[in-house]
């Protein structure tokens, strides 16, 4: 059977432009964690993008699953160039939108965000896992990629050490949940990590008030905190997938106690201590600026931390603009000693 998948119209004209690539990585990586092998190529149909795959049939799971691609707006069987439309049946936990109301400047493109996890979760060895995950933003900001994650029925951790994103990024969804209707409870609590308080804000909620009252709910949790203190938000359970968007400048440049710190040296003292938090068979996906953190950096601290890189090519090909100070690259990493021929 062909599969015709069309593409978004993004619009970024600069990440319009590399959307086939991330697409193609992403769509890989999915009909991977199928069992599927499969060309995959792109193609202009009716003066849209296309990225089709000739593959066995793949039965109405399989095809919701390809539902929740972060670029996919059409999907269709492709007989001899006509295109029958298959339905669209994947639900987001929570409304699209989550992601998307909150506005400020540096924010993360969440469709990009909603790349890297798909990507990510299907390269760990949870991705048809019957429970909800666990993601864990390390340096959250105002918590774009954990709107991902729950919107996708995931539970999330973020982390970030600026009391006013993490602040915002709480009322955020304080209203959003009340405006949607959606059954919650909030908790403020503290957790002690080297002999400091740590202040963490719990939401506990569902998609329905019937899953609420039964218990069937999800979690969002927001720490305000130095990433070197994450296995204090970890001691009951661990985190399957790990996505993080580093800074990508002197602006939002990290801190080594008082004084800012290099990327190349944070990212030497961070991931050990986020692969600590990462289950194994978790993924970790870090996106980052090559014009201030060359690609080749971040591989080899990944590396150096007991990551195992993916062998596949399609993996290292990634690197695109954004806009002019900012061309992104993007590494995935499992936490795990086995081969792979990924």
């Amino acid at each position: 059977m062909v599969y015709s998948f069309e593409l978004i119209k993004h619009a970024n004209i600069r990440y319009r432009d590399s959307l086939v690539v991330l697409s193609r990585c992403e769509l890989f990586a999915m009909l991977s964690s199928l069992g599927v092998t499969a060309e995959i190529r792109e193609e202009t149909l009716g003066g849209s993008r296309f990225l089709t795959v000739e593959c066995r049939d793949l039965n109405e799971s399989e095809i919701a699953f390809l539902s929740g691609h972060s670029s996919f707006c059409f999907m269709a069987e492709n007989r001899n160039g006509l295109l029958r439309p298959l339905p669209v049946s994947f639900a987001g936990y929570l409304p699209e939108d989550l992601p998307e109301v909150l506005k400020y400047k540096g924010k993360t493109s969440a469709p990009f965000m909603r790349m890297m996890i798909n990507t990510a979760v299907s390269l760990s060895s949870f991705s048809h896992m019957d429970t909800p995950l666990v993601f864990f933003d390390p340096v959250c900001g105002k918590g774009t990629g954990c709107f991902c994650a729950v919107t996708a029925g995931m539970n999330a951790v973020g982390l970030d050490l600026d009391r006013k994103d993490i602040r915002e990024a709480s009322d955020y969804f304080s209203r959003y949940l009340k405006l949607h209707k959606l059954k919650h409870e909030l908790h403020d609590r503290s957790e002690t990590a080297s002999g400091h308080s740590l202040p963490v804000t719990d939401f506990v909620f569902a998609d329905t008030k019937d899953h609420f009252r039964s218990g069937d709910c999800r979690t969002l949790s927001f720490a305000c905190a130095d990433t070197m203190d994450a296995p204090a938000l970890f001691r009951k359970r661990k985190a399957h997938i790990i996505a993080a968007d580093l800074p990508y400048g002197v602006q939002h440049a990290p801190q080594a106690g008082s004084r800012p710190d290099s990327l190349q040296r944070f990212l030497r003292r961070v991931l050990p201590v986020w692969k600590k938090v990462l289950a194994p068979g978790g993924v970790i996906a870090l996106s980052f600026n090559t014009l201030t953190l060359p690609a080749a950096d971040v591989r080899e601290a990944l590396v150096h931390a007991g990551f195992r890189l993916p062998v596949n090519d399609i993996f290292s090909g990634l690197k695109h603009d954004v806009e002019q100070a900012v061309i992104r690259d993007l590494v995935f990493a499992f936490n795990s000693e086995e081969e792979s021929v990924l």
